[in-house]
């Protein structure tokens, strides 16, 4: 089987443009004019939508010429939501031409084009020269991937000295398997979970010094709660993008996650990390990734809030 594939006709199945337009019109919102707001619910494609990319984006400290990277950027809810905190050049690349498409179409409505840029690719062979960019984060991306060591691998390379990684991910708990199909995979044959000490050591492994390694399961629990009680009101839920993706099995495949998280069979998790600066002595710390600051040496050792 050809997972790339299989993972790209999953979230691309077509048409996603139109049914994106007809929630917003649904909602009384204006597709051709759109605000960032009136998008948030739909285009942040990951557990807890914009409250776990406000999360991500709160681990970092941009600096005043930082280039980041998206890696696994769906339609672009995420890199608007750095470009326009942050001010800063964005570029996106996703696996799936659909996600590209409508990514490149609402940048532009919102009037981002100048600042981000979207690239259809591979996260295992990225199109960009090494020590590209100051900064990256991935948000619901390595589930999909099997060879996870390949994966952080690929974004050291592109990422400069000093360079800082953020990281929003599903790892796999101690309750057993994951019942499917789940939002990012129908089958267990495109969903490769690793546990959080397997993200921890593969990071390592890549050379990257993990700063921070936290579970983020009892902020996911208490976000379903809230959803479960909006929608028990009788209106729409906070975050809507598996409705998009996964038109017919979303019931499901939200039901599956919601099981998993109350039993342990997943729990989603988010880092930061660094690929260590060729730094002079002397030089000073890196103001990107205070107050989280630590060594090599202090990541192997987990502290107190840290998993693995």
């Amino acid at each position: 089987m050809n997972t790339d594939r299989e993972v790209s006709r999953h979230y691309g199945g077509g048409n996603l443009l139109s049914r994106l337009n007809a929630a917003l019109a649904e909602d009384g919102i204006d597709p051709d004019h759109p605000s960032m707001e009136a998008l948030a619910p739909y285009d942040q494609f990951h557990g807890r939508g914009l409250e776990a990319t406000t999360e991500v984006a709160n681990l970092v400290r941009a600096t005043a010429s930082d280039h980041i990277l998206d890696i696994g950027s769906g339609i672009g809810g995420p890199a608007r939501y750095f470009a326009n905190r942050f001010g800063r050049l964005v570029t996106g690349i996703d696996l799936t031409p659909e996600f590209c498409a409508v990514a490149r179409h609402l940048t532009q409505l919102l009037d981002f084009e100048d600042r981000i840029t979207f690239e259809i690719g591979d996260a295992l062979a990225m199109p960009f020269a090494d020590g590209s960019f100051d900064g990256a984060y991935s948000m619901n991306v390595s589930m999909n991937i099997a060879d996870k060591s390949a994966f952080y691998r690929e974004i050291h390379r592109v990422l400069k000295p000093g360079g800082w990684l953020a990281l929003s991910e599903i790892a796999k708990g101690e309750g057993g398997e994951l019942d499917y199909p789940a939002p990012w995979a129908r089958s267990a044959s495109t969903s490769f979970l690793s546990t959080p000490e397997e993200t921890r050591r593969n990071l390592l492994e890549a050379g990257f010094d993990v700063i921070r390694l936290h579970s983020t399961r009892e902020e996911a629990l208490a976000f379903g709660a809230r959803a479960r009680a909006i929608v028990e009101r009788g209106e729409k839920p906070p975050s809507r993008a598996a409705m998009l993706m996964d038109r017919e099995i979303a019931s499901q495949a939200t039901a599956n996650v919601s099981r998993g998280l109350s039993e342990a069979r997943i729990i989603p998790i988010e880092v930061l990390a660094r690929k260590p600066a060729q730094a002079s002595p002397g030089a000073e710390s890196d103001p990107t990734l205070q107050p989280h600051q630590t060594d090599r040496r202090q990541a192997a050792s987990p502290q107190k809030e840290d998993l693995a």
